[in-house]
């Protein structure tokens, strides 16, 4: 058994999309995930699967809300390794007297080069901050992820990607889970 962590875009967000979580372990138990577990009502499910490709595993939770609730639910599978790099590369983080609360994690469905900061035209959102690293993009947000243009929908826009935003708060709390479940 390979555990997954899917992180779901877009639900229950303003009243859209709306899941409730238990109606969602239910769904994906149905079709055979095990340890079905959720995290707050913005789509973080811990799952158990023989399936190790994690695409895979991304694309039957998809069809299978689709299937069951009539949502288009973009849907990121990572695992304990993405979470661990996320503490180990956020280079925000050795900044002296870093506020976790501006910080935010972009998980992006694919890799992403080196030069696609450039594509991203981060000085435009100045005094917005942000570094790739792989699949993920790391933000330091000098107001607030409320307060910015710089947010999921100009991200996925300008690369062509699907992505996900979760809070440094969030990205801590599902390290502590994925550990607590090996």
């Amino acid at each position: 058994m390979t555990t997954h962590l899917a992180l779901l875009r877009g639900i229950n967000v303003s009243g859209h999309n709306m899941i409730k979580m238990e109606a969602l372990k239910s769904c994906l138990e149905s079709v055979g995930f095990q340890n079905v577990v959720t995290y707050v009502q913005s789509g973080n499910v811990f799952v158990d699967a023989e399936e190790e490709n994690a695409p895979k595993v991304g694309f039957l939770i998809k069809q299978e809300i689709f299937k069951v609730f009539g949502h288009e639910v973009p849907v990121i599978v990572i695992n304990k390794a993405d979470l661990v790099a996320c503490f180990t590369n956020n280079s925000f983080l050795k900044e002296k007297d870093a506020d976790i609360k501006k910080l935010y994690v972009a998980f992006i469905s694919t890799a992403l080069r080196a030069d696609s900061i450039n594509d991203l035209r981060i000085s435009q959102f100045k005094p917005d901050e942000a570094s790739i690293d792989e699949n993920r993009i790391f933000i330091k947000y000098a107001v607030g992820a409320g307060k910015t243009r710089f947010d999921q929908k100009y991200i996925e826009k300008k690369l062509n990607v699907s992505a996900t935003i979760r809070n440094w708060n969030t990205v801590t709390q599902l390290l502590k889970m994925y550990e607590e479940r090996l």
